[in-house]
């Protein structure tokens, strides 16, 4: 599937919450994809197709934000980076992000500041799709010049 920074995962097992979250993202113009618990989450991120960015609440059942994030974090593999969002009312903000959050968004939601944090995430998710591309682009390059010039001609070292 071609990426789509707009593709967004809300992971909060409170309805009301997961559906407000959805309303404000679509009329955003974002695709959303919804789970009610942190192991479908976890699930989720860790596919071979995971959305761009994750809003993800600090207390579910399942596996708890905090853990999806360390979870998803050490088992990156060759899966395309995702903006994780912690979505929380606890004081402890450092234990996410030393988790692997990127960013947080405190309950009760301030539309325009959830806004301006799903614009940053998208601009990370960016300029990581782009640096992604030019190694891809540098990788080849480095490829076809080794094709040129093999290992085994070493050039004759230089005499003074």
């Amino acid at each position: 599937m071609a990426f789509d920074d707009k593709r967004v995962l809300i992971a909060d097992d409170d309805e009301r919450p997961r559906q407000l979250l959805a309303h404000y993202l679509k009329s955003w113009g974002f695709t959303v994809v919804s789970c009610r618990d942190g192991l479908e989450a976890a699930a989720i991120l860790e596919g071979g197709n995971a959305p761009a960015i994750a809003l993800i609440d600090w207390m579910m059942p399942g596996l708890e934000g905090v853990e999806i994030c360390r979870r998803v974090r050490a088992n990156l593999g060759n899966r395309r980076y995702t903006y994780i969002i912690l979505v929380t009312g606890q004081p402890d903000v450092a234990a996410g992000l030393e988790a692997g959050a990127d960013d947080f968004v405190a309950k009760p939601y301030n539309v325009d500041e959830l806004r301006a944090r799903l614009s940053v995430g998208q601009r990370v998710i960016q300029l990581e799709r782009r640096l992604a591309e030019h190694i891809d682009l540098l990788r080849d390059a480095l490829d076809q010049l080794s094709q040129l010039n093999p290992p085994e001609s070493a050039p004759a070292p230089l005499v003074p």
